[in-house]
């Protein structure tokens, strides 16, 4: 039996994901305790050790990711809810965490639920996944971001991305350091991930990073760190020039 506890400031919240757990996954998992603030979840957490979190990213006295900083995080899982907040949800996102949005959608709420209970054995990386996704919350100047491949997880600086490409559902990024790594996402997924003063969508298939664009040439390719070229789709021609040279 997973044992769980729910931080939300809002008792209605946690009284659906009561229910929803009751309806749902009664046989697996078992509410354990309550909290409504940081300093209430952190003595709530150590005394009861659980094995899954329901984290409102907003409490009144500070966010999750001040419970997550004061506790061991190593067998834990986590699934964070939250209202419709664009930084919250990206922060979130950059560090391949799972979400849930207010108000819950039942279908939504099961398959995050089933994720966790599916999970053989706890996320070795979550300490990293988290201090990622608390660095965005909080506006670090140096932003990385989360990627998860079939056989790795690889954090990796904005900074060092040059360019990504993507094929149907999935998505390469080429790096500084000349690894490309292949992620299942499609590129209208992973342009949610990345900065929007930095990267630009300049092709259908394309996204590139603007601090490594040296020129554009008549040809209609940008030249990336001295030799790349990647190409920019006449419809998207202006709006590029002037993202990266206006």
């Amino acid at each position: 039996m997973i044992k769980a506890i729910l931080v939300d400031d809002e008792a209605y919240i946690r009284n659906s994901v009561r229910e929803k757990i009751n309806q749902h996954f009664s046989t697996d998992i078992q509410i354990i305790g309550e909290a409504e603030s940081v300093a209430e979840a952190v003595t709530l957490i150590e005394e009861k050790s659980p094995d899954l979190l329901f984290l409102d990213i907003q409490l009144t006295d500070g966010t999750s990711f001040d419970i997550l900083n004061q506790i061991e995080t190593k067998n834990v899982d986590i699934i964070f809810i939250t209202g419709f907040d664009k930084h919250a949800i990206k922060a979130i996102k950059v560090g391949a965490l799972d979400y849930i949005l207010k108000p819950i959608d039942e279908s939504e709420f099961q398959e995050a639920v089933v994720k966790a209970i599916e999970s053989s054995n706890k996320e070795n990386d979550l300490e990293k996944l988290i201090e990622i996704s608390s660095e965005y919350f909080k506006g670090v100047q140096k932003k990385r971001i989360v990627l998860k491949t079939m056989e790795n997880v690889y954090v990796v600086y904005e900074d060092d991305i040059l360019y990504c490409k993507s094929e149907g559902n999935y998505t390469t990024f080429y790096t500084l350091q000349s690894e490309r790594i292949l992620v299942s996402k499609p590129i209208k997924k992973v342009i949610e991930l990345l900065s929007d003063d930095i990267f630009i969508r300049c092709h259908q298939s394309y996204i590139v990073n603007k601090k490594h664009v040296l020129r554009y040439n008549r040809q209609g390719v940008l030249i990336v760190n001295h030799e790349i070229k990647v190409p920019v789709s006449s419809r998207r021609k202006d709006h590029v020039i002037e993202k990266i040279f206006g």
